[in-house]
């Protein structure tokens, strides 16, 4: 076999990219979750009378408690093999990053399972992002005193 023909062949053989239209899907579901959240935001704002902030935290709130809640009934998985970085990016993937390991290993127990797993993935995260908080918080209050 020639070079040439060789290079034809292993050309055939090779499955096409599908990165375009995994952009598309992506783009497609982070928008639906973005446009829910601005949904709930804008009926925060106008049926229940609250402010932006007040508003904000309800929007991000629902959509950590739908995507832990579709993550418990495991149709968010399905979404996400679908979506993929579309439903990373937005909140509802650190919802799912915080719920996943709790239900893969509720299996082992309230404590050892769920509890202990609960944070495996966020965990890191939570624990800088708190901490540091934390200090730059005595530091401000430091500094004004």
């Amino acid at each position: 076999m020639t070079s040439e023909a060789y290079l034809k062949r292993v050309n055939e053989l090779i499955p096409r990219s599908k990165t375009g239209l995994m952009c598309l899907k992506a783009f497609f579901v982070g928008g639906v979750i973005c446009c829910l959240g601005q949904l709930i935001q804008d009926l925060g704002k106008t049926y229940l009378g609250l402010d932006k902030d007040q508003a904000g935290a309800l929007c991000s709130l629902s959509l950590i408690f739908l995507a832990g809640l579709l993550t418990a009934l495991g149709v968010f998985d399905k979404i996400a093999s679908f979506a993929g970085a579309g439903t990373v990016v937005p909140i509802t993937g650190f919802a799912n990053s915080i719920v996943a390991p709790a239900m893969e290993f509720r299996s082992e127990g309230l404590i050892t399972g769920t509890a202990a797993k609960l944070f495996q993935i966020a965990g890191p995260v939570l624990v800088y992002g708190i901490g540091s908080s934390v200090v730059y918080g005595l530091i401000m209050y430091l500094l004004k005193a």
